[in-house]
């Protein structure tokens, strides 16, 4: 796990999000809190619990995107949900302890790449044996149904010792040649496993593969692909066999554990606002079955028992129409840092434009560059783009800077439809205010239109 301090934290944050400082500090020292309480003696460490984090603010201001850059910087296991997306014990659809099931499983992902990346240079060589062995004696077709059946492989007979000597002169040249790179393009037969779709049963986790998977021998198939796929199978089951998947899993329950952060999304639509019948019968139900995930249980998952003591849950809504004393109390306590988001400024979208990492301007320069249009904005432009982004979202529905997205395909739609040829030319295109207001000025008009209409 890298550990960083809550300053390097933020300066990171800052590369890839504009604005909203008091929730960087915040995440950054929920954060820097899990190293320092890993630090402490086993007997008071066990009492520490993470201070869970409450973001409220309106949608498309960085709520999602803090958590996942959070998690991607100390490549922590992380799952982002909905909470609008489970139910109450006893109506159909899924349950919150999926919650837990899916972190696990983000947590193997995780583990799984770096055990992966440890024996790479291994699988590599093992494959290129079996690349060579593949090309001097094909794979020989099945032909007993049993078996197929039974997954047996049928034993080969012994080889004469002048043809032992043969074929090994000629593996060492095709090794050879390999490592050349010259049999890109041969074409071998590779045994492969077969692949089923996965057939999940309704209102579960579970799905028929994994019931039956341990019963039924597995099924496999021959294809004829080039040497450069070929290698890439063959690494990968190599990887797979000299990984000790038990040690995976028992690495990634510690690390979810231990160092998972679960996103909740929309906890605001869960929250009750009077009443307790009708279709939302079941939300308060639903804070109901979070709160023991939240404040501390064990959820049984195919893989063991996974404690969710020490997991950071942050949780996010916009809480338009309910308030955050709709949520039941209890779940309020266990959210003890609460972070206001304030919604973004003509100033902010201007440098979401350009300063982050993957600023949009940057991205559809990119995009535009592979059919050799040279695209830049002037300084007049971005001004006009960020006020119109402004007014859009103050005058109609707020979506933050979502809003961008829309603005900026309707200015570079006539640009993006015209561009690309095979001979093409390269061109080069600067996009001012005057452009921007000509390109958005119908869409304005509409937007003023509805001001009036009651």
């Amino acid at each position: 796990m890298i550990q960083l301090t809550p300053r390097e934290i933020v300066r990171e944050l800052d590369r890839y999000i504009i604005g909203q400082d008091e929730a960087k500090r915040a995440v950054a020292v929920a954060l820097r809190n899990r190293y320092r309480r890993a630090q402490l003696p086993p007997e008071i460490r066990e009492e520490v619990t993470p201070k869970n984090i409450l973001m409220v603010g309106p949608t498309g201001v960085g709520k999602t995107e803090i958590a996942r850059r959070l998690a991607r910087l100390v490549d922590a296991p992380f799952v982002k949900v909905e909470a609008t997306k489970f139910t109450e014990v006893g109506y159909v659809g899924r349950d919150v302890e999926s919650i837990v099931r899916d972190l696990v499983e983000a947590s193997i992902r995780l583990v799984k790449e770096q055990h992966t990346a440890r024996v790479h240079q291994r699988a590599e060589k093992n494959a290129e044996e079996r690349l060579a062995d593949l090309i001097i004696k094909p794979i020989k077709k099945k032909t007993n149904p049993l078996d197929i059946l039974l997954g047996n492989k049928p034993k080969e007979p012994e080889l004469a010792p002048e043809e032992k000597e043969r074929l090994s002169t000629r593996r060492s040249d095709v090794l050879e040649k390999l490592r050349k790179g010259e049999m890109e393009h041969v074409v071998v037969e590779v045994e492969v496993e077969e692949t089923a779709p996965r057939g999940e049963i309704p209102g579960t986790d579970m799905n028929m593969n994994d019931m039956l998977g341990t019963i039924l021998p597995k099924r496999t198939k021959i294809r004829k692909v080039e040497v450069r796929e070929a290698r890439r199978i063959l690494i990968a089951e190599e990887e797979q066999s000299l990984i000790d998947m038990d040690s995976v899993y028992s690495e990634a329950i510690d690390r979810a554990e231990q160092h998972g952060i679960v996103f909740l999304d929309e906890i605001d639509k869960v929250a009750g606002r009077g009443g307790g019948n009708g279709p939302d019968v079941s939300r308060e139900g639903v804070q109901r079955d979070i709160l023991p995930i939240v404040e501390g249980s064990t959820v049984n998952t195919k893989y063991g028992p996974v404690r969710t003591d020490h997991m950071l849950f942050i949780a996010a809504g916009a809480f338009h129409v309910s308030k955050v004393t709709d949520l039941i109390p209890e779940l309020q306590g266990r959210f003890p840092v609460r972070v206001d988001l304030k919604p973004l400024t003509r100033e902010d979208y201007k440098r979401i434009l350009t300063q982050p990492e993957n600023a949009l301007i940057r991205q559809y320069q990119m995009l535009l560059k592979v059919d050799n249009v040279s695209l830049t904005f002037d300084e007049s432009a971005l001004d006009v783009i960020a006020d119109y982004a402004w007014q859009a979202n103050e005058t109609a529905e707020n979506i933050g800077a979502r809003r961008l997205h829309t603005l900026l395909e309707m200015i570079l739609n006539d640009i993006a439809f015209n561009a690309g040829g095979g001979d093409a030319p390269e061109v080069e295109v600067k996009v001012d205010a005057e452009y921007v207001r000509n390109q958005l000025s119908s869409e304005i008009q509409s937007k003023d239109v509805k001001k009036y209409i009651l």
